[in-house]
């Protein structure tokens, strides 16, 4: 447990100048900053700024684009590659080829908002080898180091880029109801891998943080959710939406009983837990929102996407880019009064982005109200932690430590 205990509860030491071997080291630290970056400068634009979005991919289906695979998606793949070193002891990517990475979902970016056809395409192009390198780079560590229980991931990764890719084409064809089923598609890839992924480190990181507390890991009732998940997006993809409804509902439904049983109330004092918690539950909501949808309960097509995207994705993202960040740097597993004050921030803009969708006279004043509270968000995420995130870990000075084989002595809960 040696190597455990000095990433989950690190030393302090010295600030180390910025280094690029530092910041290319593990996924999380480039994909961690261009994803929160993105998350706030990509809404401004779309919010305060929409006359500059005159490319193909442009208003509405820019806006969703950009906040599933342009944000969301982007800070899982960086997380996923950094567990995939966890999982494996073989990091997937790293120093020029990491850098290759980032430099393929800066050019996605960029495409999409040149007004030209020919920008599109680059778009396209880069943002499809970026989601099929990660899902290829996971595989090869996963298969090669026999990591059964991970085989699923690089699949799933594939997936959200594929349904990635038919959404672009289907936004380049003028296809509105195809657009939207892709979009919910590429959705419910993205829960999937959320609720995998949350459902195995949010127990380890509460009973490792809270004394006494003993939760279950769910790995039973965790199969049938991830089974009901997979069996949504089948049914989506057949057109078959009442089945779609009925499995989204149940996957809903098992989200919200894990957190229940989980003791929520034990975690009230802990922020790095009770975020994530807050994103767990709020992503179990969502997908009953969703089944409600699909049963014609729900009319608004917006609903499903803000409640999963904006209640659980992204309050989630901020617990997660936080939690694990201090982790991997090094640094102590306690929260200052800004990440708080991000957390706070974050719930704070989907509630009101919510209270927007309703049909009142206060709908673009929450909306502003809501985009304000994002930025500042992330914006409060940035400046704490940029600084440590292109410098080496604290504990480890300048040196780059290669991230060991995985032993008996460094299991981690994801492997």
């Amino acid at each position: 447990m040696a190597k455990l205990l000095e990433i989950e509860e690190p030393v302090r030491g010295a600030l180390a100048p910025p280094q690029w071997r530092a910041f290319l080291e593990l996924g999380f630290r480039p994909l961690y900053l261009a994803g929160t970056l993105w998350a706030a400068v990509s809404l401004a634009l779309w919010v305060f700024a929409p006359q500059a979005l005159t490319g193909p991919l442009g208003g509405v289906a820019w806006h969703a684009h950009e906040m599933l695979w342009g944000f969301i998606a982007t800070i899982a793949v960086g997380f996923l590659l950094t567990a995939g070193a966890n999982w494996t002891g073989i990091n997937p990517l790293h120093g020029k080829r990491l850098g290759a990475l980032a430099l393929l979902w800066v050019l996605a970016r960029a495409g999409y908002l040149i007004p030209a056809g020919a920008g599109f395409w680059l778009g396209a192009a880069s943002e499809t080898l970026f989601f099929g390198w990660a899902a290829a780079a996971l595989g090869r560590a996963i298969y090669s180091a026999r990591s059964r229980r991970n085989y699923g991931i690089p699949l799933l990764v594939l997936g959200l880029g594929a349904a990635n890719a038919l959404y672009l084409l289907s936004a380049r064809q003028g296809d509105y109801a195809v657009l939207l089923m892709r979009f919910d598609i590429g959705l419910l890839c993205m829960a999937v891998i959320a609720l995998l992924v949350a459902r195995r480190v949010i127990p380890f990181f509460a009973t490792r943080a809270v004394a006494g507390l003993e939760i279950p890991m769910h790995t039973r009732s965790g199969q049938w959710q991830l089974g009901a998940g997979l069996l949504a997006i089948a049914f989506l993809l057949a057109g078959w939406l009442p089945a779609a409804g009925i499995a989204l509902a149940a996957t809903g439904a098992l989200t919200c009983w894990q957190v229940l049983a989980w003791r929520p109330w034990a975690v009230r004092r802990v922020p790095l837990l009770w975020i994530l918690y807050a994103g767990y539950a709020a992503l179990g909501a969502g997908l009953l929102v969703a089944a409600a949808h699909a049963a014609g309960w729900v009319l608004r097509l917006a609903w499903p996407a803000h409640v999963i995207g904006v209640g659980g994705f992204s309050v989630l993202i901020i617990g997660m880019v936080t939690r694990t960040a201090l982790g991997h740097l090094g640094r102590p597993l306690r929260t200052d009064r800004s990440m708080v004050a991000a957390y706070a921030l974050v719930i704070l803009a989907a509630a009101l982005r919510l209270l927007a969708l309703l049909p009142t006279a206060f709908a673009i004043g929450a909306l502003h109200a809501s985009t304000a509270a994002w930025i500042l968000a992330f914006g409060l995420y940035l400046w704490r932690f940029f600084p440590m995130l292109i410098r080496p870990r604290i504990d480890q000075a300048a040196a780059r430590v290669p991230v060991p084989r995985k032993t008996a002595s460094n299991f981690h809960p994801l492997s």
